[in-house]
């Protein structure tokens, strides 16, 4: 009984997963869709050829372009293409085969086999191949107008209108991806999707890119849930060690070595943010990747110069980092997760008020604020 229950808990439909707002935007332009493709198809048609017009799987086109433009079934070359080689489909097996039933049915499952091999499946491009056939459509022009022609209008329609109400359509199926071991802390690498997706082996309504970007977000939602409302002021080093863009190179660097820090905020004299040191900017300029006489290298560099000229960068200003990825104190701490992972971030500067300095996060304060929040 149990097992009964279960089968037949599988035919009830899931709650559609959009608001009111986003059903209105894909009625309005069902709407236009359909109506810019058959106004211009009957224009160009004509009212006395006898020929239709506007044909019926249009419609279901219509539900995949306006209703959920992100499905791979949806884009433009599964709209166009899957229709179009569908309607040849139709009316080839339309001339092939006297009885109707056989040649429907052979038309359907040869247009599903040829949308596969040219990577345009669209489900209304069985309903163009079986059309053609009920309607015994023999002449191949058919497949050209009106089939071809309603297609693009209502894909012409469907870039305006989704783009205008804020929808990417086109929108992107295989975006360029770079070797990854997974972002932001995630337990899962693109690798590891690509190996579930050949074992679920079946056709997917999103893109893989979609897919991965929304368990990521889930991951991080997951974060967020366990952080709980914990944002920057709440654990941000306040007291701060910092210099300024003319602070000799000497003095920067006893800072360095005296508080045993790694990074320095460079800041101007309303205390906004201007730069970062590090013990990085120092080996870089210094050149002491060439390790004969590193320490006497990096002495000589550090040392204030005695002429009045001279071509040795002398101040924190001429060596910092002005690129400076900084945090608002407001912040939510999980959203610096991706800076610290990936970024190659080790300290993440913090504002406050009129964009001034008011602490800094390093690694070593993120990462005990996560273990004080996920301890049993």
């Amino acid at each position: 009984m149990a097992r009964l229950s279960h089968w037949l808990a599988a035919f009830w439909p899931a709650p559609v997963a959009v608001n009111a707002q986003e059903r209105l935007r894909a009625v309005i332009g069902a709407v236009i869709g359909v109506l810019f493709a058959a106004a211009l198809s009957r224009f160009i048609g004509g009212t006395t050829s006898g020929m239709p017009w506007l044909l019926a799987p249009i419609g279901a086109s219509a539900v995949l372009v306006f209703g959920v433009p992100a499905s791979p079934l949806a884009q433009p070359w599964a709209v166009v293409g899957g229709n179009t080689v569908s309607a040849l489909v139709g009316i080839a097996c339309a001339n092939w085969f006297g009885d109707a039933a056989v040649a429907g049915a052979v038309a359907v499952s040869l247009a599903i086999a040829l949308m596969f091999s040219l990577r345009c499946l669209h489900p209304p491009g069985g309903a163009m191949a079986l059309i053609a056939v009920l309607t015994h459509a023999t002449a191949f022009h058919w497949a050209v107008f009106p089939a071809l022609t309603n297609s693009v209008l209502l894909v012409v329609a469907g870039i305006a209108y989704n783009s205008a109400t804020g929808r990417r359509y086109p929108h992107v199926q295989v975006a360029p991806r770079t070797p990854s071991n997974g972002t932001a802390g995630s337990r899962f690498s693109s690798a590891d999707i690509d190996v579930v997706l050949s074992r679920y082996n079946q056709v997917l309504d999103i893109s893989r890119n979609d897919l991965e970007n929304l368990l990521e977000e889930a991951e991080m939602e997951a974060y967020r849930r366990q952080l709980g409302e914990i944002r920057c002021a709440d654990i941000m080093s306040r007291e701060l060690i910092e210099v300024e863009f003319g602070t000799s190179l000497q003095e920067a660097w006893s800072l360095l070595r005296r508080h045993g820090v790694k990074a320095l905020p460079v800041v101007d004299k309303l205390h906004r943010i201007v730069g970062i040191i590090t013990l990085a900017d120092f080996m870089r300029h210094a050149k002491v990747d060439v390790h004969e006489n590193f320490g006497e290298r990096l002495r000589e560099f550090v040392k204030r110069s005695t002429t009045m000229h001279s071509d040795k960068p002398e101040v924190v200003g001429q060596i910092m980092t002005r690129q400076v990825r900084v945090a608002s104190a407001d912040r939510h701490v999980v959203e610096l997760m991706p800076l610290f992972s990936e970024g190659g971030h080790h300290h993440i500067p913090i504002i406050g008020e009129k964009n001034r300095l008011v602490g800094i996060i390093t690694q070593s304060d993120f990462v005990k604020a996560l273990h004080r929040r996920v301890q049993p």
